[in-house]
């Protein structure tokens, strides 16, 4: 019979050596974040009249988000990279406009708030922008920052301008444009924001109205990138 004689060193280097742990050589898993083909579905926008419906103004499109080749939500809309490795985009939502009265649900398709995705991680964060309303909101963005329209929830309400920041909770800038309802407001209530790199300025314009401008002074806020938890 062979045996093997260890020199003293190197058994107590054997013996004082830790353990490998199964998932220590793993790589980091990926994550495929796609967006799949864009369908047409029906939406009547709210301020719509019948002289005024057309194609365009009766049909929504949207594409499914897909993680790892699951569904996670249906979006609309353009996307707005953040950085390398996250994006943003508005999500399509799917509501049940049947009354209590009605028997059979009456699935309707609205667009929705805004999500921000993780490529690295896969994780699909929802963005709860201040005052941000679906109906009146045309979000434009830049960096880490959003400018749009929104109505405030107060109990005196009122239309505002508002620039908002990833990762803050309150609006980074913000100005009352008008009250709120208006009876008779234009379509669109605001125009689309425009941004100035240098110096970082946001202008939102109600429309027929005076255009509100912002200085925006501060660095990259906290967004939702890091090494959580995987999506499974």
């Amino acid at each position: 019979m062979q045996t093997t004689t260890y020199a003293p060193a190197l058994l107590l280097t054997i013996l004082l050596a830790p353990p490998l742990h199964p998932q220590a050589a793993k790589p980091p898993k990926t994550h495929a974040v796609t967006l799949g083909p864009i369908r047409r579905v029906p939406y009547t926008p709210p301020e719509t009249t019948p002289d005024a419906k057309d194609e365009d103004t009766t049909t929504l499109k949207v594409r499914p988000l897909f993680v790892d080749g699951r569904q996670k939500e249906w979006t609309t809309g353009e996307t707005h990279d953040v950085t390398d490795r996250s994006f943003t985009i508005r999500r399509a939502l799917r509501l049940n406009d049947g009354l209590p009265t009605e028997k059979e649900p009456h699935w309707v398709w609205q667009p929705g708030p805004w999500l921000l995705i993780d490529r690295a991680t896969g994780r699909v964060t929802a963005l709860h922008l201040p005052d941000f309303d679906a109906a009146v909101s045309n979000v434009v963005w830049f960096r880490d920052y959003a400018a749009y329209c929104g109505i405030a929830t107060t109990v005196k309400g009122g239309l505002f301008a508002i620039v908002a920041q990833l990762g803050a909770r309150k609006a980074v800038a913000q100005r009352q444009l008008g009250p709120w309802p208006q009876p008779a407001h234009p379509t669109p209530v605001c125009q689309p924001a425009t941004w100035q790199r240098l110096p970082m300025r946001a202008t939102i314009q109600p429309t027929g109205g005076e255009a509100v401008t912002f200085d925006v002074i501060g660095a990259a806020s906290l967004v939702e990138e890091g090494d959580g938890p995987d999506t499974p």
